[in-house]
């Protein structure tokens, strides 16, 4: 989980109106993940079943099945990845790439945590907790680093399976995922749009020598 993952899922206003159909199949993904996020609230991660979430969203288990393979899925999917590509594809060709992302990387936390802080820090809070979810988000981080690998490839006129693109993309992903790890583990007391800056820093800039 990463920005792109601790933000709620949501459509911006300036996007543009989706079908009848899209709208019920991401009124009916909300209404399973709100109903899984009260139930862990109340009961926690582990006594939280499948057929609960699916009452309380009423829903059949089935359902909650075919949006969300897993428990796990429910807590980690969102929307974000499309509109990351979106937001990367619409920043100016001659703009440096780590420009970019620091812009687009820190609207997708604005609008996260302008959301729903509780839930954002749920999330997080569950990524650091439970080793299922952690497990399962490192598994989905190869969807977002794809998709960065064929924005970052096209923007600095690299293939997007080059050997370059393909280490600065999961390296990205890596460190967003630390972002939110450590901002879970230390009771979510720093702000996350600072951490997630300190993050991209490191990857632009390195280690470089600590002044006191």
């Amino acid at each position: 989980m990463s920005p792109m993952t601790a933000a709620r899922s949501s459509i911006p206003a300036d996007r543009p109106q989706l079908g009848l159909r899209e709208r019920k199949k991401i009124k009916t993904r909300t209404a399973i993940r709100d109903a899984t996020y009260r139930l862990i609230e109340e009961q926690g991660y582990d006594a939280t079943t499948i057929e609960q979430i699916a009452e309380l969203a009423e829903v059949s288990p089935s359902t909650v099945f075919r949006y969300f393979p897993t428990k796990e899925d429910i807590v980690l999917t969102d929307e974000y990845d499309p509109l990351l590509e979106a937001e990367l594809r619409a920043r100016p060709a001659d703009e440096p790439p780590m420009d970019s992302l620091r812009y687009v990387l820190g609207k997708a936390v604005g609008l996260g945590m302008a959301e729903d802080a509780e839930v954002t820090r749920l999330r997080t809070r569950l990524m650091a907790e439970v080793p299922a979810v952690r497990s399962r988000m490192m598994e989905s981080m190869s969807v977002t680093s794809h998709l960065l690998c064929q924005v970052i490839g096209e923007r600095t006129g690299r293939g997007p399976d080059s050997f370059e693109v393909r280490v600065f993309a999961m390296s990205l992903i890596g460190g967003l995922m630390e972002v939110s790890l450590y901002w879970a583990q230390h009771d979510h007391k720093d702000d996350f749009a600072g951490l997630v800056d300190r993050a991209l820093d490191v990857l632009e800039h390195g280690l470089t020598p600590r002044t006191e």
